[in-house]
């Protein structure tokens, strides 16, 4: 431990993490002990309203125990991490890039309502409504774990706000989530590799962000990896962040050859379009999300827009492991 600081490092953050798993399973099934023992007795006084409470704090256990045992199939090895959400719309201007800040959105409510914490790196408004692109980190235990399933084409059928006949539109948007590496992973990058630009930020921020060139794009030459930061006003700030994000896209990329299956996502990233979409929400005529690669459905739209993921999530994971089996 003492001879080598770094490995001493990534020991004690593993056991961290175990410590806290077993934490939670010890509490959740002393929870569980009250409970029944509640139940019984709320049975044997006649007290529906004691049973009534301890049933329904046994149902909140169960779901946490599912969420336990999902979290205990994120065994890849960036799966604990923190991570990336990049978001591109598709062809079709204004229809995708109002696409594209609704999924936004929905990313954040979910970091939000999974307890993460969401902080917005970059993005830029479109020419009349929507984004044209935009970056948010996620920062939680497993964060890139649940995440990691989301990457890919994502298609909306619905009537359309920006068209005065009230015709139905089908609108493309990309999502891409990569794992934010820490200093005990060793990434490579030649500077002469780069092509690093600066350019002044849109959206909001004030007057200042918007007079200075605040805002860092790196490009990595060899594979063509664009990353931008536009968060904050210091130029130095957003190149660190920026070039944080480029380490985290080529180990990112590194990981998926290790697995064999760069080339399918690879396929998914390189065209916005029919063909390529791993979920469908249709709000017209009827109302229904589907994922295409699990066949799990919902029309609950709305809760789903709103940030209510996890079924989603936990549907595509449990496959993802199975097929890896």
């Amino acid at each position: 431990m003492w001879d080598n600081a770094s490995k001493a490092q990534t020991l004690l953050k593993e056991k961290n993490h175990l410590d806290g798993v077993i934490e939670n399973y010890l509490a959740l099934e002393q929870s569980y002990k009250d409970n029944i023992e509640l139940a019984e007795m709320g049975e044997a006084e006649g007290d529906d309203t004691i049973v009534n409470e301890a049933e329904k704090d046994l149902a909140t256990i169960a779901d946490k125990l599912k969420k336990l045992e999902l979290e205990s199939l994120l065994s890849g090895e960036a799966d604990h991490n923190d991570c990336f959400i990049e978001i591109h719309p598709g062809a079709g201007g204004t229809e995708s890039q109002d696409w594209a800040s609704i999924l936004l959105r929905m990313y954040m409510r979910w970091a939000e309502k999974a307890g993460f914490k969401m902080e917005l790196i970059e993005e830029q408004e479109g020419d009349e409504a929507g984004i044209k692109s935009a970056t948010i980190k996620v920062s939680g235990a497993y964060a890139y774990g649940w995440a990691k399933t989301e990457s890919g084409v994502h298609r909306l059928v619905r009537i359309s706000p920006f068209d005065s006949n009230a015709r139905r539109h089908t609108s493309f948007a990309s999502v891409w989530v990569f794992p934010i590496v820490d200093d005990t992973i060793e990434i490579e990058i030649n500077e002469k590799d780069l092509r690093i630009d600066t350019y002044r930020a849109s959206g909001a921020g004030g007057q200042h962000i918007n007079k200075t060139d605040s805002a860092v794009r790196i490009t990595h030459l060899p594979t063509n990896i664009v990353v931008q930061c536009q968060n904050s006003r210091s130029q130095h700030k957003n190149r660190a962040e920026a070039y944080s994000m480029l380490r985290s896209r080529l180990y990112e990329a590194e990981l998926q050859k290790r697995e064999e299956k760069a080339d399918a996502i690879n396929a998914s990233k390189t065209d916005n379009a029919w063909g390529h979409q791993i979920r469908s929400y249709v709000l017209h005529p009827y109302q229904m999300i589907k994922d295409l690669r699990t066949n799990y459905e919902t029309s609950d739209s709305q809760g789903v827009l709103d940030g209510n993921l996890q079924d989603f999530m936990s549907a595509a994971l449990a496959d993802r492991v199975k097929k890896e089996d």
